[in-house]
């Protein structure tokens, strides 16, 4: 997912709740204050990871392959976002060697390795993290040409619309807001509802529409601020979508979970939202669930589709791990095909393998397993910088409210914003 906090739900059929993995509704252990050292020669590999329901399960499993060679320890961290990425940027400064393997948010890669807070992958574990790896999850893994965590799951989000008010999806924005448009003159069900308050879900929305328009908003080696033509129709396709009167009243405040509510509470026609609606909706609101059907986000332009912004976690190793040898094999581990089918299935993670899609059991826990994987070949990812964290915060906060939009002026505030961001100029880090 985008690395930001994704609500989710869940039902006993089928077994999978799919949710991003941040997103599990579960008590999990407390985190240790401080991670504990070796114990009477056993060696620990300490795992720094977001809370995810059932991955103690996978844990379990790597610790009964490893055979007694190490033990992996999960230390759950906070479950906001910026509260992980406080705690571990605080403890690698510190050059803490109590850290092994640390599960990064996609747009953290960069930053931390540009620290020179990571050990690459190479030799046979590269080759490994790469094998039958999709090409979105491995972009966000690199940095400077080089591969410095290995992509563990990943997210996209779908277009849901409900199939007993529209025959078919739409293939454009502007299609899909003239549809809306067409449902609310025939006093239907019409909302076209997403995320649009300042914080990453907005840039992820402007990301998708920038990148579906051919649009960029840094230059290829994410030095400079580009925000091009592409970019700045970005910005006019989510000023005219803010404005169209098909939106809810409340989505220059809506985060992802209350636009989940909003659609099953009847009012909505199309929804872009992550995967987790599907479960949630058939525990909460199986009647509507039974009328709605999914797609690829739409595009842009007529003849180009929708290009989608991922989001997931990636495993890295720490410089100042005193292990690196045990937490590369455990990373390996943990990611491998066998365990992101399990993650898959029973937490809703979707795989960065390309293969597991194909599994039978994935079936069941995932009828929109063909779409997700479509959107995955064709994946956007946001700009990869060590300078993300400051350039979503700049950008959140000019694209907010969305209606306020004024494309080639907020292109120009957006390009002065990035460059200042990009010097870490005006921004806390």
């Amino acid at each position: 997912m985008s690395g930001r906090k994704y609500p989710g739900g869940g039902r006993r059929r089928p077994r999978v709740r799919v949710a991003a993995a941040a997103a599990a509704l579960t008590l999990v252990a407390p985190m240790a204050a401080c991670a504990s050292g070796d114990d009477a020669g056993e060696t620990t590999i300490n795992l720094y990871y977001p809370p995810e329901q059932n991955f103690q399960q996978v844990i379990d499993r790597c610790n009964t392959e490893a055979d007694g060679r190490y033990r992996i320890v999960n230390r759950v961290l906070p479950r906001e976002a910026d509260e992980q990425r406080v705690q571990m940027v605080r403890r690698l400064a510190a050059e803490d060697d109590g850290m092994d393997v640390l599960g990064l948010d996609v747009t953290w890669t960069q930053e931390f390795a540009s620290a020179d807070w990571l050990l690459e992958w190479t030799g046979q574990d590269r080759a490994e993290a790469e094998e039958g790896t999709l090409e979105g999850p491995l972009e966000t893994a690199r940095y400077e040409d080089k591969l410095f965590a290995a992509p563990k799951h990943t997210n996209v989000q779908l277009l849901w619309y409900r199939k007993d008010l529209v025959s078919e999806p739409p293939a454009t924005w502007d299609e899909m807001i003239s549809m809306a448009q067409q449902l609310r003159d025939q006093g239907q069900p019409h909302q076209v509802l997403t995320m649009g308050a300042q914080y990453e879900g907005l840039v992820v929305l402007y990301n998708t529409l920038a990148v579906s328009a051919g649009g960029s908003i840094l230059n290829d080696d994410g030095t400079e601020a580009v925000m091009d033509d592409g970019a700045v129709r970005a910005l006019e396709v989510l000023r005219d979508f803010a404005t169209s009167g098909v939106t809810s009243p409340s989505f220059s405040n809506a985060t992802e979970d209350p636009v989940r509510l909003e659609f099953q509470s009847g009012d909505g026609a199309f929804q872009v939202n992550w995967p987790f609606v599907y479960p949630a909706m058939q525990e909460s609101a199986p009647e509507l669930a039974e009328k709605v059907a999914w797609a690829r986000v739409p595009g842009v332009d007529e003849g180009t589709a929708g290009r989608v912004t991922i989001g997931g976690i990636n495993l890295a190793v720490s410089r100042y791990s005193p292990h690196p040898e045990e937490s590369f094999e455990a990373a390996r581990c943990l990611r491998n095909a066998e365990n992101q089918k399990f993650s898959a299935i029973n937490d809703g993670v979707p795989p960065t393998i390309e293969s597991v899609y194909d599994d039978p059991e994935m079936d069941e826990a995932y009828p929109m397993k063909e779409t997700i994987l479509e959107q995955l070949r064709d994946a956007a990812v946001r700009p990869l910088t060590p300078a993300y964290q400051s350039i979503s915060t700049v950008t959140s906060a000019i694209l907010s409210p969305p209606a306020s939009i004024d494309p080639q002026a907020t292109a120009d505030e957006l390009r002065d914003a990035i460059a200042d961001a990009l010097e870490s100029k005006g921004v806390l880090p």
